[in-house]
């Protein structure tokens, strides 16, 4: 795969691109979150794989993008736009929403009977067959733009500028809908390893909802909890890295 094929390809930013690399492992964002938030991930894993951090359209380099609203709808684009990308051992790692986004993407590539990830990493976000309540979507703006900020995630200096809340309110909307309208069945599964992380204050994934990821698997889980809430992974971006680069040391 050479680098320049990657600029073509707006789903994926390639921060520190390893065409030597033994594994690549894709990151897929939280609801209003874009590849750029991962960058220090991007930069620590960089020596142990090819980095791939997913960038939603609607946001930022798609900016002019129409948004996708559905967690299916995603996974569907990703799987088609990712083939090309498991020419080597391959890791999903999804945060929050990003979480199901990297499931059913998983899922797809299992459906087509296509080599696709051999691990699936799933962070602060409650297994697919729970229902959710929340219903942030709907909020007018000014609301949910107060519920985003209270979760942490996201950059306040943005939300303070009013020409920057137009811009970013689109794909927030798109993401909170497509996360709050999803849901699956306990019959939805995949056949390889979970791994999945909490924060043990979590207001919006507790460690039990978290836990109920194993069963959406056929094969092993594990279950891994960090001090901290809903963005833990933003202060324990070593401890995290360290669960990651054991799987491709492996």
């Amino acid at each position: 795969m050479s680098s320049s094929a990657v600029v073509e390809n707006p789903w994926f930013r390639r921060f520190n691109p390893s065409d030597s690399a033994p594994a690549r492992i894709v990151i897929f964002p939280h609801a209003g979150g874009s590849a750029s938030y991962y960058l220090e991930y991007a930069n620590a894993l960089a020596p142990h794989a090819d980095v791939l951090a997913v960038q939603y359209p609607g946001r930022q380099n798609r900016i002019s993008e129409p948004t996708i609203r559905s967690v299916a709808g995603l996974a569907e684009e990703l799987a088609r736009e990712l083939r090309e990308w498991a020419d080597r051992p391959l890791a999903f790692f999804g945060h929050s929403m990003g979480a199901a986004v990297a499931f059913e993407t998983a899922r797809c590539f299992e459906r087509d009977g296509v080599k696709g990830p051999d691990r699936l990493f799933v962070s602060a976000c409650r297994a697919p067959l729970l229902a959710r309540t929340s219903r942030i979507h709907q909020l007018p703006d000014d609301e949910l733009l107060a519920e985003i900020s209270a979760l942490g995630g996201t950059d306040e200096r943005v939300l303070a500028i009013p020409a920057l809340r137009e811009l970013i309110l689109p794909s927030l909307r798109a993401d909170y809908t497509a996360i709050e309208t999803y849901h699956s069945s306990p019959e939805a599964t995949v056949s390889l390893p979970i791994t999945a992380l909490a924060g043990e204050s979590d207001p919006n994934a507790d460690v039990d909802q978290v836990g109920e990821w194993e069963r959406h698997t056929t094969g092993a889980f594990d279950l891994r909890v960090f001090p901290g809430g809903h963005f833990y992974l933003a202060d324990r971006t070593a401890d995290v890295v360290e669960v990651l680069t054991a799987h491709l040391r492996g």
